[in-house]
């Protein structure tokens, strides 16, 4: 069974009824229009730019089109690599034969940006509505390029960040690290600013402690069962070898609670 753009469309849990998808070639300037294009050189700033700007005329493109627009730029024979899902927040001017568009780039299917390729069926085309894109097969996800671990001492995730670290294989040097070392760690509740400080000793390593985290939002703490995870930043504050005794640990642990008050005025319990 081959697989198509819908079943990508689906996880990300978008619906192929409300997108419209475009294909950008490379052109350094329209002949009909002497405005610049963009090249294998263009940054994702002028590739947005780029893609903000369209015709007028409404057969070209569509008088209202949807919010949600998925690019891809062509590669060779009929093949298009996926560049970025943009937001369409509305349009911000018409000159002449173009229109303005005032385009967000969204974290949606971020993780596969540069690695997901289809094949273009309609050589000719170069925007689909979703309907039709989404029938399109899947060619190829190619391996994410790795991200190097920043080092414990830089380490701040929101919880997507916490999410990704632990499920994908460009953070798999992530995983290692944090696997070889226990601690204290913070969260922090971006919209109220308190504090949970926790540890993870004995046998559970940073990654272990956190995997439970990135699995349920809250990794069984009563006092964060209720809050939304979304809102959570997760960091280090201290960590130690594996076989540091548990009362160092504890005692660690204790500190940093009574130097962040976040017994009195976090969401420690204890």
């Amino acid at each position: 069974m081959t697989l198509t753009l819908d079943a990508i469309f689906r996880s990300a849990e978008i619906d192929p009824a409300q997108i419209q998808v475009i294909r950008h070639s490379f052109v350094r300037e329209h002949e009909d229009s002497g405005l610049r294009g963009i090249h294998a050189d263009s940054s994702d700033e002028e590739i947005l730019a780029y893609t903000a700007r369209q015709s007028s005329n409404t057969r070209v493109f569509p008088a209202v089109p949807p919010t949600v627009w998925v690019i891809f730029i062509k590669e060779g024979g009929d093949r298009a690599r996926f560049w970025a899902v943009v937001r369409n927040v509305g349009e911000v001017s018409t000159e002449g034969p173009l229109r303005q568009f005032n385009l967000e780039v969204s974290n949606e299917l971020s993780d596969l940006k540069n690695r997901l390729v289809i094949g273009w069926r309609s050589p000719r085309a170069w925007r689909l509505n979703g309907p039709t894109a989404s029938q399109y097969p899947v060619i190829e996800i190619a391996d994410s390029q790795p991200i190097p671990f920043p080092g414990f001492d830089n380490l701040v995730l929101d919880y997507p960040n916490l999410q990704a670290i632990m499920r994908e294989h460009r953070y798999a040097s992530w995983r290692t690290a944090l696997s070889s070392v226990i601690g204290i760690y913070l969260i922090t509740d971006t919209l109220s600013g308190r504090h949970y400080v926790g540890k993870a000793d004995g046998s559970d390593s940073i990654r272990q402690r956190w995997s439970t985290y990135a699995a349920n939002g809250h990794g069984a703490n009563v006092e964060l069962r209720g809050l939304d995870p979304e809102n959570f930043r997760f960091s280090l504050l201290r960590v130690f070898d594996p076989s540091t005794p548990t009362r160092t640990i504890d005692k660690s642990e204790s500190h940093f609670k009574i130097a962040l008050d976040s017994r009195k005025h976090g969401l420690n319990r204890n």
